[in-house]
């Protein structure tokens, strides 16, 4: 199970009540938050998200709109004696910035304060439920997206017919991993007979700030949800291009290229205030595509 709530969907100037790039993935064991724009400490408290939850936070690049909440939300962790480990994925020059405001604040945090350095497109995280891979996007500064991918969910034993075929629970383990089990005799019972399928895994990825890429779909392909950049109706695909950013449709090509199941585009430019426009557009080239509402909460 993945969930993506989104706290911000502005671009740089916060403006029309939205509120710069924030997000947060969650699933049955963690609590991601992905980039942490101006205002992320006041939107987790409009719509309870639990920063104690939070033990990874991703950053896409340092363009202030999406990191310029950190700095806050890493002291409120240390003012409410928080003592387990945070890790920070982000590029180099982040830890930098960090140790600087917290040297001239005098301010020495109760809890371990990890940085990962995005160097290379590879996977960055991972554990035995969900990865957690990194990849390039087109900025004019070095820029990050991430692919948050569930592995393999293992199946469902069926209670039955292991008592119907009277296998021991030594074999338990192999038999959620998706084995055969084979008798005293050598018979071998295969393991659709005693086994369930069980929900495919899920993925997100997240596009950062970026112009039209088509280098990304091999990242991407076939993503349950994609969260893709908009910044500018297509009227303005011009000036899109010359910030480095993507228009409407630009976004929606990415999605239908790539194979995604459902597109969400956010990242509003504040000369907008009506939002109704820009999901029109984007429907004509993807159709299954959403506006990135603030507090809407996304299951994948």
């Amino acid at each position: 199970m993945l969930s993506v709530t989104i706290l911000g969907n502005n671009s740089a100037v916060p403006a029309h009540n939205r509120h710069p790039t924030a997000q947060v993935l969650q699933t049955l064991e963690h609590t991601f938050l992905i980039d942490c724009g101006e205002g992320t400490q006041m939107q987790m408290n409009a719509y309870k998200i639990r920063r104690s939850k939070i033990n990874h936070i991703f950053i896409s690049h340092l363009h202030g709109d999406h990191y310029f909440g950190l700095i806050g939300l890493l002291t409120s962790l240390g003012l409410n004696h928080r003592n387990n480990e945070l890790h920070i994925f982000s590029p180099k020059p982040l830890k930098e910035i960090i140790d600087l405001q917290l040297k001239a604040a005098n301010i020495i945090l109760p809890y371990s304060l990890n940085f990962h350095v995005l160097e290379n497109e590879e996977i960055i995280y991972e554990d035995k439920k969900i990865s957690v891979e990194c990849f390039k996007v087109l900025h004019r500064i070095e820029c990050w997206g991430f692919l948050f991918r569930e592995k393999k969910n293992l199946r469902k034993i069926d209670a039955g017919k292991i008592k119907k075929y009277n296998i021991p629970s030594s074999w338990y383990e192999s038999l959620h991993e998706g084995k055969d089990f084979i008798t005293d005799k050598n018979e071998v019972i295969k393991n659709e007979l005693l086994t369930m399928a069980v929900t495919p895994p899920k993925s997100y990825a997240y596009c950062a700030d970026t112009g039209y890429f088509e280098p990304i779909v091999t990242k991407i392909k076939g993503v349950d949800l994609l969260y893709h950049e908009a910044t500018y109706l297509h009227a303005l695909e011009e000036k899109a291009t010359s910030r480095f950013h993507s228009t409407t449709k630009q976004a929606a090509m990415i999605a239908k290229i790539a194979g995604a199941k459902k597109l969400l585009i956010g990242h509003f430019s504040s000369m907008y205030e009506n939002l109704d426009e820009f999901k029109i557009e984007a429907c004509e080239t993807f159709e299954n595509t959403e506006i990135a509402e603030e507090g809407t909460c996304y299951m994948i």
